[in-house]
């Protein structure tokens, strides 16, 4: 289905530009209660969040845009305009203009938790993030780290494991491979993630920008996987992180994680039975989960 404006809980709140660069923000929830900023994946927008942000509307105030490239917001057209540090300055544009000296706990999906990663580990982050929970998106620094590391049979195992979930990526980075496909699966893509994920397709909010959104951000995909993977930087991060892991997915395997605890300060690991799409499949665990963890990190400040 495609959502309208009264279907999602979300209003416009401001568009945020930078280096010509126009970024669609949306809200919900109280002004003045604490900030928390959801980041969407591929090939979503903000509406991915609806049902999530329904349920933390009631407690936080809620703040989500569409990633350069995606809804309403710009969509660049050369490919290291979405290289994860410009998307990374996004995120603290949105957070300089819409929550100013606040800091916000973020919740990252799919692409929006690799992103987040890049946040969490920015120099910025001290100052601007209270935390980051990670939903079924690798960071793929310590992923590359990983991969080069130790010979052993474990790490091939969860190497080739990895490497199956992700062969579409291969596709993805090929100009004009992958394109032909997504053009056909856009007219179908609830019905797609019913058969992927299993989930109830008339559960699935896609915005009329769902094709579009699909082409402008395999950048994402050849802008950062080669890169990442040939010459990682992992960084230490400082900020308390949360892996908030689906433990049916079947695009992100549990090897992806395996390297965090040499470089997250405070990690904690949370499980549930849910599938790769879980803001639509499974919103009121991936609400609670993640409410319980900034819940407590306030507690904590």
């Amino acid at each position: 289905m495609t959502a309208t404006a009264a279907e999602t809980v979300f209003e416009p709140c401001a568009t945020v530009c930078r280096e010509g660069v126009d970024l669609a923000v949306f809200a919900c929830g109280d002004p003045e209660a604490v900030p928390v900023l959801l980041i969407h994946g591929w090939p979503d927008t903000h509406l991915l969040w609806t049902e999530v942000a329904a349920r933390l509307a009631r407690d936080f105030r809620v703040i989500a845009f569409d990633n350069r490239g995606a809804g309403r917001s710009s969509a660049p057209a050369e490919v290291a305009a979405y290289r994860l540090e410009e998307l990374a300055a996004d995120v603290y544009a949105v957070l300089d203009a819409v929550v100013p000296g606040r800091k916000a706990h973020v919740l990252g999906h799919d692409w929006g938790s690799v992103l987040g990663w890049e946040v969490a580990a920015d120099p910025r982050a001290a100052q601007r993030i209270a935390s980051f929970t990670a939903l079924s998106g690798p960071n793929l620094d310590f992923l590359g780290a990983y991969l080069r590391g130790p010979l052993s049979l474990a790490r091939v195992r969860g190497a080739v494991e990895q490497g199956l979930a992700s062969a579409y990526t291969v596709a993805f980075q090929i100009p004009g491979m992958a394109e032909p496909v997504l053009r056909v699966l856009s007219r179908r893509w609830p019905k797609f993630l019913a058969f992927f994920d299993g989930l109830d397709a008339e559960r699935v909010r896609t915005a009329p920008t769902l094709l579009p959104d699909m082409l402008n951000n395999l950048k994402l995909y050849r802008a950062n996987i080669r890169p990442r993977m040939r010459d990682p930087r992992p960084r230490p991060i400082e900020v308390p992180v949360q892996l908030l892991v689906a433990s049916g997915d079947r695009a992100v395997r549990p090897v992806v994680n395996a390297e965090a605890s040499r470089w997250v300060a405070d990690l904690t690991t949370t499980s549930f039975d849910a599938r790769h799409w879980s803001p639509i499949s499974h919103p009121q665990d991936v609400a609670s989960h993640f409410a319980a963890f900034v819940t407590a990190r306030e507690g904590r400040g």
